[in-house]
């Protein structure tokens, strides 16, 4: 993430969540570019005809950030870092309801490179988020990892930023939380008799 306007995001996120108001006007502009990164990247792992568009992404994600107006924010990185998790959340609701409606279940899911590949079905969605949910459970600071990796594409040094923690601890939760998902996943996918790959451990 750049960083040349962090001390006016954080300045601005301060104000904001003391009531001022205008405070919010002036922060959309620093924020959001890196709104739009966020957003692309998400949309570039879903399947061409997607009913969202990176904008609409952006502006669905921004209304429910507003509502956050009583968080304590920290700083600019932590902004981003609600921004990316509530994104996800907003493509997996949508996932679920799709599901729903076409009364399709889960059959497989395969936990890919964490750079540049797509969750090409509705139900990979589903099921990687459900594995994500069993690992916040457990360990919530490895699924922020793989969220932030994973979904929103940052680096380890930005990860690092955003949870306030060294890049080599990043490291070392990113492998775990991958050994774990895979597992994860794999016996999801026994259970419903289709193969699950995991071709992430090839990543460094």
């Amino acid at each position: 993430m750049a960083t040349q306007s962090s001390s006016d995001v954080t300045r601005l996120l301060i104000a904001w969540k003391k009531g001022e108001s205008a405070a919010l006007d002036q922060l959309l502009p620093l924020v959001q570019a890196e709104l739009h990164r966020l957003a692309r990247h998400y949309m570039a792992r879903e399947r061409a005809g997607h009913p969202l568009q990176p904008t609409a992404l952006v502006n669905e994600a921004y209304i429910r950030l507003i509502e956050w107006q009583n968080i304590e924010w920290q700083n600019r990185a932590h902004f981003f870092g609600v921004a990316a998790q509530l994104m996800r959340r907003i493509l997996v609701d949508l996932a679920r309801r799709r599901q729903r409606i076409s009364g399709k279940s889960v059959h497989q899911v395969s936990l890919q490179h964490a750079e540049g590949r797509k969750t090409e079905r509705t139900a990979d969605l589903i099921a990687l988020d459900d594995a994500l949910r069993s690992l916040a459970a457990i360990d919530e600071r490895k699924c922020r990892v793989v969220e932030l990796r994973y979904f929103a594409g940052l680096n380890n040094l930005e990860i690092a930023e955003v949870l306030g923690i060294s890049e080599n601890t990043v490291i070392r939760e990113w492998g775990r939380a991958k050994a774990w998902l895979y597992r994860e996943l794999k016996q999801t996918g026994q259970e419903n008799r289709n193969d699950v790959s995991d071709r992430s451990e090839h990543d460094s």
